[in-house]
């Protein structure tokens, strides 16, 4: 990364100039916040109040993403002040639009950190709008909890270091690249396949890595690796180039933006064989891009699914449902949820709102159980937990299997 001191001084001038030409704002400017809570809206908090700043995708390209998230940790933070919050302290949630970019996530992270003075912050919803935020935290001695961005260089520096602020409560790209690898070779039984992924995306590269190399090993061939870009709309000339290698599956890491078209004219040209992706094809939107009937005969990994019998995962759907009208919740409502009770677990068990306290705290998560698996926090502060592979038929998510690390 790319963050120096310098750099943030620039982008903290970059700041002030945008608060000085906005008197008033949009709703969604990152000068512009609201907060929910049952305590008081004084920044900063106060006695009987915990700040928690939201840096999250309300609008913009994967503005999906975002706002699954915040509804996940509304409820959330509503049942944890109901329940009496943490040692008599409410939670106050500060949200902030980073407007699905990395320099307005930098901007929002510095609102949060020198003029709300959150204890903590979550988000963002992808790798990078995350990353434009780690070296922030890590000056500020704020934690920083992404509930989605699985790019293992959010926690993990190119040198190797770990940034002492910055947690996750998804698993990674190639945890998620090796589950669809394994999937592909051993339950659909394919001997070759294709990938095409975003070439401008850590995330895609990410995962499209860690296919390759788990497909291969397990004695699978790699027939055409091809390229898009995000924002691209015609996907035709790449996938005619695929559809000639004659792949028994492709393999997609994207978002669902580009997804959903690439499906939809595979379809179109006769591509009949399987497609899979990851959580980045997770959104309603997916569906009305591609089609349901062109979704057909593909899959996705995902942090967890609404269809699972699993006790605590139906307890959740439920209250989800109750209080946003019968909405089935995606995988980001149940991480913007569990961002929220994993926060909130470490803060009641460093009996302390200190930030090194937290972070320890976090650190040391053992077993603790909830609605997207059973979570231990591990030395790069990634959580250990399982993964779950879902089909799309007819236009709905069909929750196939549960894979274990």
């Amino acid at each position: 990364m790319k963050k120096g001191l310098s750099k943030l001084l620039m982008a903290s001038t970059l700041f002030a100039g945008l608060l000085a030409g906005c008197s008033g704002g949009s709703e969604t400017s990152p000068s512009t916040s609201t907060s929910t809570s049952g305590g008081s809206e004084t920044a900063g908090g106060d006695a009987e109040t915990i700040l928690i700043g939201a840096n999250l995708e309300l609008s913009g390209a994967v503005a999906s993403y975002g706002s699954s998230i915040a509804q996940g940790l509304e409820l959330a933070v509503e049942e944890i002040n109901e329940g009496g919050g943490i040692d008599g302290k409410q939670l106050e949630v500060v949200k902030v639009d980073n407007k699905s970019d990395a320099a307005e996530a930098t901007n929002a992270a510095i609102k949060l950190t020198s003029q709300d003075k959150v204890t903590a912050i979550i988000g963002a919803a992808t790798s990078g709008n995350t990353v434009a935020q780690a070296q922030i935290a890590n000056d500020t001695n704020t934690i920083l909890l992404t509930p989605s961005g699985t790019s293992p260089n959010v926690t993990v520096n190119e040198d190797g270091s770990v940034n002492d602020y910055v947690y996750r409560i998804c698993f990674i790209d190639p945890f998620q690249g090796t589950v669809a690898a394994n999937f592909a070779a051993n339950e659909l039984k394919v001997k070759n396949a294709a990938i095409f992924a975003d070439s401008a995306s850590d995330y895609a590269k990410g995962l499209a890595a860690s296919f390759k190399e788990t497909f291969e090993a397990a004695g699978g061939t790699i027939v055409s690796e091809e390229a898009y870009v995000a924002k691209d709309t015609d996907f035709r000339s790449t996938l005619t180039r695929i559809k000639s290698k004659n792949p028994e599956f492709v393999f997609i890491p994207g978002y669902y933006e580009e997804v959903g078209l690439i499906i939809k004219q595979a379809r179109e040209m006769g591509i009949t064989v399987p497609f899979m992706g990851a959580d980045g094809w997770d959104s309603p939107k997916l569906v009305e891009l591609a089609g349901a009937e062109a979704l057909n005969n593909s899959f996705i990994t995902n942090h967890y699914s609404s269809e699972d019998p699993d006790e605590t995962i139906q307890n959740f759907v439920t209250k989800f449902q109750e209080k946003y009208e019968g909405k089935s919740p995606d995988a980001f409502n149940a991480l913007g949820y569990d961002s929220a009770y994993l926060l909130a677990d470490a803060i009641k068990r460093a009996g302390s709102t200190e930030p090194a306290a937290i972070k320890d705290a976090l650190a040391a998560t053992t077993d603790l159980s909830l609605v997207t698996g059973i979570v231990t926090i591990d030395e790069n502060h990634n959580p250990v937990k399982s993964a779950t592979v879902l089909e799309y038929v007819d236009g709905k998510q069909v929750f196939k299997t549960k894979v274990n690390p």
